[in-house]
């Protein structure tokens, strides 16, 4: 879009996910190094237990980048995350603005929206938590909204779905 567009204003999304967004991503994250720390603890006891004299250089290593990588994955990240995440409906459109490393800015027109999901997995039932998804014709994937107050995902995909409705269009 070129900055001389008549009447087109961009601007932040207004609203932030649910505060505890930022436990729900700690904990995802956390559960995704699980592995890797197993893996790390294993190794050291295989070797405790078979090897006569062991190097632990390369176990302490690993330990260490392990313990600094995932802290800042589960500390850092969901921080930043949700300081840039962000998403409003507004009468023409669903905009969202997500990522920690990369940022994505979307803009889908309600009259290309196709369908409007809720899902809640077992880390978002815990915590009173939905992640609302907007399926368009885009090529680009659909608009994800993720970390909502269960209420306010609910109230979301009705206006969506009825904004849509009156919005006109094929969505396609």
């Amino acid at each position: 879009m070129s900055d001389n567009s008549p009447g087109v204003v961009l601007t932040d999304p207004a609203h932030r996910p649910d505060p505890r967004a930022k436990i729900l991503w700690a904990v995802a994250a956390a559960l995704l190094w699980l592995p890797v720390v197993v893996a790390v603890i294993v190794w050291a006891v295989v070797l405790a237990v078979n090897v006569e004299r062991p190097s632990w250089t390369p176990v302490v290593a690993a330990a260490v980048a392990v313990v600094v990588l995932a802290g800042a994955h589960v500390t850092i990240a969901p921080q930043w995350r949700y300081r840039v995440h962000r998403w409003e409906l507004s009468d023409t459109a669903v905009h969202t603005r997500t990522g920690w490393v990369t940022q994505e800015r979307r803009i889908a027109p309600l009259s290309r929206v196709q369908t409007v999901d809720t899902a809640r997995g077992p880390l978002d039932r815990a915590l009173g938590l939905a992640t609302v998804t907007v399926t368009t014709a885009s090529s680009a994937g659909a608009l994800e909204i993720a970390g909502l107050d269960l209420a306010t995902a609910d109230r979301t995909v009705a206006a969506i779905t009825a904004a849509a409705a009156r919005s006109r269009g094929d969505a396609t």
